[in-house]
Order: C-alpha cells, then structure tokens, then sequence
C-alpha cells in the first residue's frame, strides 16, 4: 500500500511548530484584549455569497482559489478564504447594529488554492481584528497601532516595515479610477494577462501585480494622493499625525490598494524582507461599504488580519517540553500504585509523566531525555514505610518523604526554573 501524505499546500504541525504557532495566537489575543477587542470564533464554511457577492466575480479568491462545493441539500458552500466578511455576517445575525461599536479578534484556518511555496499554504491560519461602527479616522490609527503592538509583542518591529496609503472616497477613487485607466491604456500591449483582464473590472487591482512588467509599468501611473478631495485629504493627514503622536514609523506607497469595492480610505501593510515574495505578514483598512454588500445597513468598519504561518517563521523559539516530575515504580506490577499519585500531582499543577516500561536503567534514561526536574520511585520498601523517594535529577540527591512534603518541594523548585 502506498503511504499515506497529507494534501498538496496542508501541513502536519508537530509540536515545534504548533509552539511557534500558539506564541503568535497569544501575543495577538493578550494584546487585543488589553485594546478591548473581544474573541469571536466564526465558521470554517459559509454560504458561498458571504464571501462572492463582496469579493466579486472577478477577484482571484472566487474565480481561481475558491474550495467550493455543494451539500446534500444543493446549497453552495465555500471554505472560507478570509475572515472579514464572516466577522460582518456575524455582526449583522447578531442584531448588532444597534450596539456600535463593537470590537472582534478571531483566530483560525483559511482556505485558497494557491501555488504553495514558504509562508504561502492552501489550508493557513491567520489573525485578525475587526472594528465596526466607527467611521472616525481615529479608529484606523487604533487598529494600526494595535498591530503595532502585536509585532512588538512578538520582538519583530526591527524587522518590519509599515506602509500606508489612502484610496480616499468613492469621488476620489472614481476620478483616480479614470486617470490610471487611460494611463493603463497606452500600455495594454506589454500588460499581463490577468492585468489586462482586471483593466475593464477593477484597475486598481494592477498596481499590486506581481508581474515584473507589470510593476515596471504601474512605477510611473498617476499618484492616488494627487486625487483626492479635500475631505479625504485632510482624513489622511489626520492618520498621519496620529501615527506621528505614537512615534509609529512608516512609509507612504501610492501603489498601495485594496482593490474590493468596499474598501476606501485607509490601507496599510506591516512587510518583511526576512520572507522572500511572501513579505506580507499584516495587512488591513477601511472597509466602510461591506455591511451594506451583505444584506445590512451601511456600518461603517476597519481591521487587519495577520499570517500566523509567516509571523511565526520569523518569531521562532526551540519548544521545550519540560516535565516537572516522572513517576517510576521498581517493578510492573506497582505501576498501577502510581495512578493515584499522579492524579494529586496533576491536581496541584505539577505536570507529570508516569514511565510504565524498561528497566529501571532505561526509565532513567527516558526521564533526562524529557528532562524532568525530579523522579518519584516507588518500590517494594516505600510501600511498607509508606512514603516516596523522591530523586533531584539535576544533583542527583534522593530522600525518603511524605508525598504531600515531595509536593511542596517541587512546586517551589519548579517555579524557579
């Protein structure tokens, strides 16, 4: 029989790994939650219109990436390819609307059918924060600084670079729409196919094209910036100066966009250099028009979500699995002596491993390779006394005690680790 593997683009994450994972899960929902934004968790699948009807027919996450299918009672469903539009379809069942603002932070897999490659799978994890109801330009510079504070909780603002732009409202994102499509139109002959195919539908999508003619191209089209209205000017500027106020370092990229309908205004992105073509390990912005694209009324919102995948390679730590203390007994048939001592142990938070087989050699053997702090034996003459032995395995030293009196000396010393 052949070996089983798991699927193209999925991976197996041993502990190691899922050590890595759960430090970035924690730092986000530690910080977020200083920051008042409250964990939600939404489905893996939904209804495939939560996610075509805002991300449109001619995004690459509907038309190539999608996992989409049909159940038993014909409905169509989709893995979720993002979190967003979940998080809104939320808010919106909930009856919320009326309670804004209301701030979410979520964690979990998302699913596209992407080319693999590092930082880059077809099941991934991301995390992310949303905040609705707020249209004050102060709520970006909140979640931006929440982001902020996320990677600086992961010890990663020296290798991280903040871009930000603004696409202003929908008059200003109209006239700038019409000066990149004619600028686009003298160069249709060198675009990409996919470029040339987003020119009739969503233009502002070629800026982010990861074509090299493409990028060539899109260096020299008219700056965002320079069509903007008065009042989306005067928004970014305020976003700025909050940045400012909180010493954020960044930079301005006129080419930077959210090509979706419902996005306006603010747009950022936290990048490395440390990931090759991947460098993206957070982005966000101002999504004032989604509520309405599901069914609900305009609520205005803005958040970001993270690559825990690509936060997590780059904020990597050995795991450790240290044991505090291993339960041996002299021979099999005391093994079943130890079940009771290792429930009080596990009771009183002393994490703990019962070594059922070998000889006594070879359970010590086992026990320095997980290296445990103590090892309590029981044999034959500590039964009749009734007490423990209990062996420091760091210095060697043993002694005959109370298993209350282990205890207390285990739990000091395990502390001090």
């Amino acid at each position: 029989m052949e070996k089983l593997r798991t699927v193209r683009g999925v991976h197996d994450l041993l502990p190691n790994d899922l050590h890595n994972h759960n430090k970035v899960i924690n730092a986000g929902l530690d910080i977020s939650d200083k920051y008042n934004y409250c964990q939600i968790e939404i489905p893996i699948f939904e209804f495939a219109e939560v996610f075509t009807k805002p991300l449109g027919t001619s995004s690459d996450i509907v038309t190539k990436e999608n996992y989409i299918f049909k159940d038993r009672s014909e409905d169509e469903l989709m893995l979720r390819p993002e979190g967003t539009s979940g998080v809104v379809r939320a808010f919106l069942n909930a009856g919320l609307v009326q309670d804004v603002p209301q701030r979410f932070s979520y964690y979990g897999p998302m699913f596209r059918y992407e080319r693999p490659q590092k930082g880059r799978l077809r099941q991934f994890k991301q995390f992310g924060i949303e905040c609705l109801g707020l249209s004050s330009s102060m709520a970006d510079i909140e979640v931006i600084s929440l982001g902020n504070d996320f990677l600086c909780r992961l010890g990663l603002l020296n290798k991280i670079n903040l871009k930000i732009n603004s696409l202003g409202d929908f008059e200003s994102r109209n006239n700038y729409r019409e000066a990149l499509v004619n600028y686009l139109n003298d160069y249709q002959s060198n675009l990409s196919t996919d470029s040339l195919n987003r020119l009739a539908i969503n233009p502002l999508r070629i800026l982010d094209s990861k074509n090299e003619v493409d990028q060539k191209i899109v260096k020299n089209a008219p700056n965002i910036l320079d069509y903007l209205n008065y009042k989306s000017k005067a928004r970014f500027d305020d976003i700025c100066k909050g940045l400012d106020h909180l010493n954020i370092n960044y930079t301005i990229d006129k080419n930077l966009v959210r090509g979706l309908d419902y996005y306006c205004h603010t747009a950022f992105e936290f990048t490395t250099n440390e990931l090759g073509s991947q460098g993206t390990v957070l982005a966000g912005g101002r999504y004032d028009g989604l509520s309405k694209m599901l069914g609900g009324p305009d609520v205005p919102g803005v958040g970001w979500a993270a690559g825990i995948e690509r936060l997590a390679l780059i904020a990597q730590s050995k795991f450790v699995n240290k044991t505090d203390v291993v339960l041996i007994g002299q021979s099999e048939n005391i093994n079943y002596l130890l079940l009771p001592i290792m429930k009080k142990l596990v009771q009183k938070g002393i994490k703990t491993e019962i070594i059922y087989n070998g000889n006594l050699s070879k359970k010590f053997k086992r026990a320095n390779k997980i290296k445990a702090l103590y090892a309590i034996i029981l044999g034959e003459e500590e039964i009749s006394k009734k007490v423990i032995k209990l062996k420091d395995l760091k210095i060697g030293s043993e002694e005959f005690l109370d298993l209350n009196h282990a205890i207390e000396i285990i739990k000091i010393n395990k502390d001090l680790e």
